[in-house]
């Protein structure tokens, strides 16, 4: 090749990186653009805030219900503003009877549920003491969380002379068996209907163990 050829071919040779650069400078630099602001917005965008997990009511749910799966399930709440008495799995709660009724979203608690977690809150010392009135059909007058006063009555007025005493004064309703006889209270053996449970102090507690069998059981609201 010629040297004047060779000559040339190096010159158009040097000058081919200038023209592409010039034909394709706005996309690379659109490029350089994007990739600036992507490497900002990274910068300024905060991390996601940490969260713990908790178990919440799938949907509304009545007291009594036995909670399934589908009953419950797992939210996110942010670090540290999970209340005490919740869980963070679901798998221990599957099984357990509602105490009282909870809304969709809400968290269940431990007094949510049928058990110890009922006396959460209460005074030392304070028992559950199950009782089953003379009429079942009582129950349904009370609810979790009324007061009650506990009457025995004795005697039929005839070869025993009848009479009435109070055994507790404004006890609070833990739990009432209202399911149709389905009921697994804190005794952990299933019970009939008619059953409630209250929370006592020891010496209540003592004038109100067996005392079905020593006459009636008659429940009083009180205010």
């Amino acid at each position: 090749m010629p040297p004047a050829a060779a000559t040339t071919r190096s010159a158009r040779l040097a000058l081919m990186p200038r023209r592409l650069f010039r034909r394709h400078y706005r996309l690379l630099a659109a490029l350089l653009l994007c990739a600036a602001a992507a490497l900002v917005v990274h910068q300024f965008t905060p991390a996601p805030a940490p969260t713990d997990a908790v178990v919440v009511a799938a949907a509304d749910l009545p007291a009594g219900t036995v909670l399934s799966a589908g009953d419950i399930a797992l939210a996110e709440l942010p670090a540290g503003s999970v209340p005490d008495g919740t869980a963070d799995s679901t798998s221990p709660l599957v099984g357990q009877r509602l105490a009282t009724a909870l809304r969709a979203g809400s968290p269940v608690f431990d007094t949510s549920i049928v058990g110890p977690g009922l006396l959460a809150g209460a005074p030392p010392g304070t028992v559950a003491v199950p009782v089953r009135p003379a009429d079942p059909s009582t129950v349904q007058l009370v609810s979790p969380g009324q007061l009650v006063d506990i009457v025995l009555s004795s005697g039929n007025g005839f070869d025993e002379p009848a009479g009435s005493t109070v055994l507790a004064r404004a006890v609070p309703v833990l739990w009432k068996a209202d399911d149709g006889g389905a009921s697994t209270p804190l005794l952990g053996s299933p019970e009939p209907d008619g059953l409630v449970v209250v929370a006592a102090a020891p010496s209540d507690a003592t004038a109100l163990a067996g005392a079905s069998s020593r006459g009636n059981i008659f429940l009083v609201l009180v205010g």
